[in-house]
């Protein structure tokens, strides 16, 4: 097999998607709480979709506990809300990332606003036209759905370039499954939107791990760490990731030493941040509604100690350039070991076509080795890397990277691929 795959010509299997990334799973998780807490759009939603409690809270090696689904779901309310209610204050065009399966588009093109929905692949194509059908036909261009990567500059420019005015970012549930490299590519790319555009970017995510803590405290005490144990595992089974993992995650052990980590890792990038209390900013939670005026009292006031972060560019660091080589894969096989040259970016919106020419030359030849010259790879996220440990996994030989990048071998030492490939 020489040299007989470009770019250009491979059919891409979308039905790999899931394998490529699969932590849009727990995205269904929060729609499903969402539903189960009456608000009707999510319900609806959720029907459509077909999905269930057990499929959506459960995973292969845990079972959500009551106190924790409604845990969940006091928290995901007090996010979901409140970040609304902060996004719609802003006077910007929405930019909800990822926009994952929450019904914010009806809610939006309800009361005649703009929303933008970005998520990856595989959620937006099979869940916009689901939401889109919800919103009556002549607001139904108020809601736009558009495929990235977050860490792909590239793929979020197309996706706003109809946008002229200010912008409000948001992000609820994302920066928990990033590495570091992942993360400072996301800062880097919203740094560039923002001073483009101009508007900010509010994220729930650098203080959600103590809101957590402070939501099940209120609720069962002292077993908060036993329930918190038990969400975490279910949330890496689900995603297949590490949960929490990057410099811009607060640690409710020392909230005060990593949320200044989080600054810097932000100032690094040419971004600062406000804290915007969560307690001040949220509406009355109909999930509280369930629980005793004890513990709602004891939520009310742990939402007052986190915070979200609204993030706008300080300008105060250089910006790596944009410009990268398309993706491709220069190809081989001799006596059963498969070559690849990787040129350019190796990513969500790149891996699937990656996975779909290794699953036909699995079919047609089957390889019992891959060897990888990563000399032209400029940049390989957490999906990338998935791809290659699907190889690794399936050749006895094994998967041989060689050429590295200092750019690429810094991401294999932070997710701790380095010591799995040859």
């Amino acid at each position: 097999m020489e040299n007989t795959w470009s770019w250009d010509n491979t059919a891409v299997d979308y039905t790999l998607l899931e394998k490529v990334n699969p932590v849009f799973n727990t995205a269904k998780m929060t729609l499903f709480q969402l539903a189960a807490n009456g608000n009707r759009d999510a319900a609806a939603l959720a029907k459509s979709m077909g999905l269930t409690l057990e499929a959506t809270q459960d995973s292969a090696n845990t079972k959500a506990s009551p106190e924790q689904v409604l845990g969940g779901t006091i928290m995901l309310e007090a996010r979901y809300r409140t970040m609304a209610c902060l996004a719609e204050g802003s006077g910007c065009t929405l930019v909800d990332m990822p926009c994952g399966y929450t019904p914010r588009a009806i809610e939006f093109a309800g009361k005649g606003l703009p929303y933008y929905g970005l998520d990856l692949p595989v959620v937006i194509r099979e869940a916009s036209e689901k939401i889109r059908a919800l919103i009556p036909a002549e607001q139904r261009d108020l809601a736009r759905f558009r495929e990235v990567d977050a860490t792909n500059y590239a793929s979020l420019e197309k996706a706003l370039e109809d946008i002229d005015g200010p912008v409000c970012i948001t992000t609820e549930g994302l920066l928990m499954y990033f590495t570091d490299s992942e993360a400072g590519a996301l800062c880097d790319n919203i740094r560039r939107i923002l001073e483009k555009k101009g508007g900010c970017w509010y994220t729930a995510d650098v203080e959600c791990s103590l809101q957590y803590v402070l939501v099940m405290r209120a609720l069962v005490g002292d077993r908060f760490r036993e329930i918190m144990k038990n969400a975490t595992q279910q949330t890496k089974d689900k995603s297949d990731v590490e949960i929490g993992k990057n410099a811009l995650i607060a640690s409710p052990a020392d909230m005060e030493g990593s949320i200044r980590k989080a600054m810097a890792f932000l100032a690094k990038h040419g971004l600062k941040a406000e804290q915007v209390n969560v307690g001040e900013n949220m509406p009355k939670l109909d999930s509280l509604d369930r629980v005793s005026p004890e513990q709602a009292a004891a939520v009310l006031e742990g939402m007052k100690h986190c915070a979200f972060w609204k993030v706008t560019p300080s300008g105060a660091a250089a910006l790596p350039s944009t410009e990268t080589e398309g993706f491709r894969a220069d190809t081989s096989m001799q006596s059963g070991k498969l070559s690849l040259a990787l040129t350019g970016r190796l990513d969500t919106i790149t891996a699937p076509s990656l996975l779909s020419f290794f699953e036909k030359a699995k079919a047609e030849q089957a390889p019992d080795a891959v060897e990888v010259d990563c000399s032209g790879l400029e940049y390989i996220s957490s999906a990338g890397l998935r791809v290659l440990l699907i190889m690794h996994k399936a050749c006895t030989g094994g998967v041989t990277l060689y050429g590295k990048t200092e750019a690429v071998e810094e991401i294999l030492e932070q997710t701790g691929f380095d010591s799995i490939f040859h």
